[in-house]
């Protein structure tokens, strides 16, 4: 199956649906959307990443920023922090230069690696995504974390690219019903900068429908 324009889904909101499916749904559904301080840092760390007039040479390895990728199979678009081209004769023409070169792509993070796999999963979804447009295998990338000031290897192997299609699937799904699903509250919330809209403590009450239902039905008992 190949998605058409239209229905292309953000790819960065493959983060937002590991952290919380509610929060994707509040911001890529309903257009919700708070700053609070992790928020900020993050768009001043990518400010410089995603400025696509910068352009560097270090050696074999040209360093692009900003490279605007999709993919017809999963339906997403979005744009790469930074893609390291390095020369190679087992790699890709690129428009414009001499020479065959890999990609590499590096996203770059605010903090220190987290305990699920978002980024990792954002990361793996822009290597398949550059793979589909330039018929090239990409089998690893960097994620780069501001509070370590380390670069960390990830390698894509085929369980973690299965991971990205089932979850790119149902967010399609869930996007072409316009559902936003209910929150089970944890100490992430506390860190979510949509918790005012969010409100998670209302989701552990039950549905009116069913409230209603319960009691005719007792009354009818």
């Amino acid at each position: 199956m190949e998605y058409k324009e239209d229905d292309f889904l953000l790819l960065s909101g493959i983060q937002h649906f590991e952290f919380c499916k509610r929060q994707w749904a509040l911001i890529h559904i309903e257009q919700q959307w708070q700053e609070n301080l992790r928020t900020i840092e993050g768009e001043i760390l990518h400010e410089k990443t995603h400025d696509d007039t910068l352009k560097e040479k270090r050696g074999d390895i040209i360093i692009s920023r900003g490279m605007k990728i999709f993919s017809h199979t999963l339906g997403i678009t979005g744009t790469c922090d930074v893609v390291e081209l390095h020369k190679d004769s087992d790699g890709v023409n690129i428009f414009g230069r001499t020479g065959k070169y890999k990609p590499v792509p590096v996203e770059y993070k605010r903090g220190k690696p987290k305990e699920d796999e978002s980024d990792v999963l954002q990361l793996c979804a822009q290597a398949m995504c550059i793979e589909e447009m330039l018929l090239c295998k990409i089998p690893e990338a960097y994620l780069f974390y501001g509070e370590t000031k380390r670069r960390l290897k990830i390698i894509f192997d085929n369980d973690l690219r299965d991971r990205v299609k089932t979850i790119f699937k149902e967010m399609h799904e869930l996007y072409d019903r316009r559902y936003t699903p209910k929150v089970k509250i944890s100490k992430s919330c506390k860190a979510c900068s949509l918790t005012e809209v969010c409100m998670p403590k209302l989701c552990k009450n039950p549905s009116a429908l069913n409230y209603i239902n319960k009691n005719i039905l007792e009354v009818k008992e």
